[in-house]
C-alpha cells in the first residue's frame, strides 16, 4: 500500500458519492423541515449510506456473486429509483409535502424513511460508491491496509456530513422561489443522471 492507492481511494470515493453535488438535492428533498428535523436527518442519512457501504466494502462480492446480481443490474435499478425522485422533484410533488408539513409535524417514521431512501441510497451508497468500495477492497486485500481503506472511507463520511450540514445554512439565505427553481433544476439533473446510471448498465449487460 502506497501514499497513491490512498490518495486514489479518496479521490474515487469524493467523486463517485460527491459530496458538494449532495447539497442542493438535500435542501430539495428535505423541503418543509425544521433545521433540527434537517441536522437528523444528515445524520442518519449519512450513517446509514456509509454502513451501506463499508458492508459491501467487506462482504459485497460474495454477496453479489451467492445471490447471482450483476454490478449492471444493480446499476440499473438505481437508475430507476433516481429517476422515480427526479419525477417528484420536477413536478412539484416535494413541494406539496412543504404545505402539509406547515400544518403538521413531519412524523418520526418519515424522517427515517428518508434518511434511508432517497438519501442513504442510491445517492450516497450509490452504484458507483458501492462499486468502487468493491474494486478498492480487492486492491486492499491485507489486514492494515484495509483498516487504511476504511479509514479514508471514515474521512469522506466526514465530509458528506459537514457538507449536508452547510446546506442547512444555506437554507436561511434562499428564498422559496430560488428553492422551487433549485428543485426543479436539481430534476432534470437527477433525471439526465439516473438514464445515464440506466444506460450504463444496460450496455455493460449487453457487453
Amino acid at each position: 500500500m502506497t501514499q497513491d492507492a490512498l490518495l486514489n481511494a479518496f479521490v474515487t470515493f469524493f467523486v463517485t458519492i460527491d459530496p458538494p453535488g449532495l447539497v442542493g438535492i438535500f435542501l430539495a428533498l428535505t423541503n418543509g423541515m425544521t433545521s433540527a428535523q434537517r441536522r437528523q436527518t444528515a445524520l442518519r442519512g449519512t450513517l446509514t449510506g456509509f454502513i451501506i457501504i463499508l458492508g459491501f466494502m467487506l462482504i459485497g462480492g460474495v454477496i453479489l456473486e451467492t445471490l447471482g446480481i450483476s454490478m449492471s443490474a444493480f446499476r440499473i435499478a438505481g437508475g430507476l429509483l433516481l429517476f422515480y425522485i427526479s419525477f417528484e422533484m420536477v413536478f412539484e410533488k416535494r413541494a406539496e409535502r412543504k404545505g402539509e408539513a406547515a400544518e403538521k409535524i413531519i412524523s418520526q417514521n418519515e424522517l427515517q424513511s428518508m434518511a434511508v431512501f432517497p438519501l442513504a441510497i442510491p445517492l450516497i451508497a450509490g452504484p458507483g460508491a458501492i462499486s468502487a468500495s468493491i474494486l478498492l477492497a480487492s486492491e486492499f486485500s491485507w489486514p492494515v491496509d484495509r483498516f487504511a481503506l476504511i479509514g479514508v472511507l471514515c474521512l469522506i463520511g466526514l465530509i458528506v456530513y459537514l457538507s449536508l450540514l452547510l446546506a442547512d445554512r444555506m437554507n436561511r439565505f434562499i428564498s422559496d422561489t430560488v428553492q422551487i427553481i433549485m428543485t426543479r433544476l436539481l430534476g432534470i439533473i437527477l433525471a439526465a443522471l439516473s438514464v445515464q446510471f440506466i444506460i450504463d448498465g444496460v450496455t455493460a449487460l449487453v457487453s
